[in-house]
Formats: structure tokens, sequence, C-alpha cells
């Protein structure tokens, strides 16, 4: 497979009033929501796996991570900026709302796509993996779920319906590590169903570490970071900052879709290795077609907030 000729839509220039088919990713997520609600009502889980959720995607590691990195960005950035930036403000207001909505919400699509796919599609399940040593499978599984990350990352860049959504993630000009946590919370949906399915088939009753996936996540979260950092060697095997930014540089958004691991991006030829000494490139949208703080007109952080949320429902004209 090759997406060398994957190019970002021209979207989001010409509206109508609303958009059908950001309506139907929010009718699904809703339906994922609804059927991990009722599965954990029904066992007496709900507040329990919302702990959880929790514990893995706001764990003190990655609240530490997070505090590190932003030192770090501050003595050795790659572009120098204001603490209080307006991108690292409105940033800092996705951070609140990954916190109080994300969170949870990521938590109950996990259990709603396993609760869907084990009523309805329970023939994935690989049974001779019941048998493998953890060691195999945990490591194996991963990778699995970092390919659909991947693949929905693909579909994001791929399809209208989900570019509208993933359109705000790259809408930002001053990349930090908060950056991480500005998405819009219907983005998720594709990526959790995809990285459910590999879950199901390879350990459908074996859970995985919760360090893990922490981990996992810090390794997300950092390559947004402000730094040049390319992580030498170890850099052809996972996303660093540098490399990452590439894939938010206006000028070419189609290459270095990889979430965590570059290898989806070395099979499907669109890995574009940065060197040390390369220069910063813009990022964000040519033209801004959806409201940024950076534009002089725009308001305070909360409504532009709002504004980049709706923004997704309204359509293009004709």
């Amino acid at each position: 497979m090759s997406v060398s000729q994957v190019t970002i839509p021209r979207r989001l220039t010409r509206r109508r009033r609303l958009c059908s088919s950001s309506f139907v990713v929010a009718g699904i997520t809703a339906l994922i929501l609804w059927a991990a609600v009722a599965d954990l009502l029904r066992q007496g889980q709900l507040g329990t796996v919302l702990s959880a959720g929790r514990a893995e995607l706001a764990a003190p590691l990655l609240i530490a991570l997070v505090v590190a990195t932003g030192i770090c960005e501050r003595v050795w950035p790659a572009e120098r900026r204001p603490v209080l930036a307006r991108g690292h403000v409105q940033d800092a207001c996705y951070l609140a709302l990954h916190a109080i909505v994300v969170i949870p919400l990521m938590t109950l699509l996990s259990v709603g796509a396993a609760a869907l796919i084990g009523d309805h599609a329970s023939w994935i399940e690989l049974r001779p993996a019941g048998q493998w040593p953890g060691w195999l499978l945990v490591p194996l599984t991963i990778a699995a779920m970092d390919f659909a990350n991947w693949l929905a990352h693909y579909a994001d860049h791929r399809l209208d319906a989900l570019w509208r959504f993933h359109a705000l993630h790259h809408s930002q000009e001053e990349l930090s590590v908060l950056t991480s946590f500005r998405a819009h919370p219907l983005m998720h949906t594709t990526g959790f169903i995809l990285a459910t399915i590999p879950v199901m088939a390879l350990m459908p009753t074996r859970p995985i570490a919760p360090v893990l996936i922490t981990i996992y996540v810090c390794v997300g979260t950092l390559q947004h970071a402000n730094l040049r950092w390319t992580f030498g060697p170890l850099g052809r095997v996972i996303v660093s900052p540098a490399y990452h930014r590439l894939h938010h540089d206006r000028a070419n958004q189609a290459v270095n879709l990889g979430v965590v691991l570059t290898i989806w991006d070395v099979l499907a030829r669109c890995a574009s290795f940065p060197a040390r000494g390369d220069a910063v490139g813009r990022t964000g949208l040519d033209g801004r077609p959806i409201p940024v703080e950076q534009d002089g007109s725009a308001g305070p952080a909360l409504l532009v907030m709002a504004g980049q949320l709706a923004e997704p429902f309204a359509a293009r004209r004709s």
C-alpha cells in the first residue's frame, strides 16, 4: 500500500447550513457510548471503569511528562515564543476539556466498541492466541493497536467526514506538548473502534497492564513538543517531535502519519525522517479554513474553542 499521493482534502471553504456526515459520526459515537453505559450499568461497574480509565489516561507519569516537556520547551525550543502565546493558552483550554470530557469519552468508547464486537463479531477472536506467552502476545497486541491508530489517522486525512473533525488538531500554528490534547472529542471514535479490534482478536480475556497503556499515551503525547529532538537512531522506530512536526508542516501533511511507531509509514512509503539541522517549517492550515486563535480578530479563548468545536457541523455551499 502506498499513500505517497495522500493530500489534505480541500475542505472547509464553502458552506451551506449543516453537514450531515458530521451528525452521522456523532450518532455512531452516541450509539457506542450507549452500549458502553448500558453494559457497565448492568454489571454495576460504571464508576469503577471510569476511574480505571482516568488512572490510565491521566496518570501521574503523563502529568510529569507534560510538565518536564514544557520546561524543556523553554530551554531548547524549536521555535521561541512567549509562555502565554495564544496557541498555548488555547491548547490549555483543550487540556481542560480533555480531562473533563475526553478521558471518560475515550474510556467508554473502548468499552462500547468491545461490547459491540463481542456481541456481534465474536468470530474475530483468534483462539490459538490464548496459548501464546505474554512476552509475545502483549507487544504484538500493542503493535497491532498502533497499526489500527495509524489506519485511523490515514482515514482522517482521506475521508471528508473524518477530516472535518481532525482539521482542528492540524489548525495549531504554535505546536507544543499541549497540542496533543487539541482535538475534537468526536475525532477519537474511529481510532477506538479500530484499536479495539486487535485487542478483541488477540487478548479478549487478558487485560493489558495499565502501565503499558500509560507509556503508550506518553510517547504519543511527546511527539507534539516544541523541540527539535529526533531521538537519534531510535527515531527510526519511535515517532519523535521532529518527525511528527513534519506531519504538521502546512506544506505537506501527507507524510509521517505514525502515532508511536514509524514502521507503518515506512511500509506505506510516506515516512520522511528529519535531520538535526533541518529548518523548522510553519505549521497549521493554509488559509485558516477554521477559526484559529492566532487570527487578529479572534475573541476570547473559550469563544474561539466553541467555534472550533462547532465548525465540523457547518456544511459547505455548492
